[in-house]
C-alpha cells in the first residue's frame, strides 16, 4: 500500500496541485534546468506523483489552481518541507540558495524577504531541526 493510499483523494490532488505549483515556480524563467529537473523528480516521489500524471503536469501544469498556503502556519510548513528536501538534495552553494528563494516567492513570501527567509530556513534545515522549532525560529527571525 502506497503513503496516498492511506488519505482520500482530495489529499491526492492537493499533492498534485502542489506539485504543479512548484513546477510553474521552476517555469517563472521558461526553462527548468537539471538540477531543477532532479529536484522535481525527487519532489514527485515524495509526494507519490504517478509517472503519468507527473508528464501531465509538466505539460499542463498552468491547468492545476495555485493553492497556496492559507494562513503563515501552512506556509512556514511547507517552507520547512521544501527547505529540507533542497537541503537533502544536495544542491549546492547558490543553487541551492537561488532554488529555495524561487519556492519561496511560490509560496507567498514578499520578494524582498525571501533571501533572508532562504537563509534562515537552510540554516535550519543544516541543523536538523524539528517542525515545530523551524516555525517558532522562522517566526521570530527578526527579534
Amino acid at each position: 500500500m502506497s503513503f496516498s493510499d492511506l488519505f482520500d483523494s482530495g489529499f491526492k490532488k492537493r499533492n498534485e496541485d502542489h506539485f504543479a505549483s512548484i513546477v510553474r515556480v521552476a517555469m517563472s524563467d521558461g526553462v527548468i534546468t537539471d538540477k531543477e529537473k532532479a529536484f522535481l523528480d525527487r519532489l514527485a516521489t515524495r509526494l507519490d506523483i504517478s509517472e503519468l500524471d507527473y508528464k501531465e503536469i509538466l505539460e499542463n501544469y498552468k491547468g492545476h489552481p495555485v493553492n497556496a498556503p492559507h494562513s503563515y502556519d501552512e506556509r512556514l510548513g511547507r517552507l520547512y518541507d521544501l527547505s529540507r528536501m533542497v537541503w537533502a538534495d544536495d544542491i549546492e552553494g547558490p543553487n541551492q540558495h537561488w532554488l529555495l528563494e524561487k519556492l519561496c516567492v511560490g509560496l507567498g513570501f514578499h520578494t524582498q524577504n525571501v533571501k533572508y527567509i532562504a537563509d534562515k530556513a537552510l540554516g535550519l534545515a543544516y541543523d536538523k531541526v524539528d517542525a515545530d522549532t523551524f516555525i517558532e525560529e522562522m517566526k521570530n527571525m527578526n527579534k
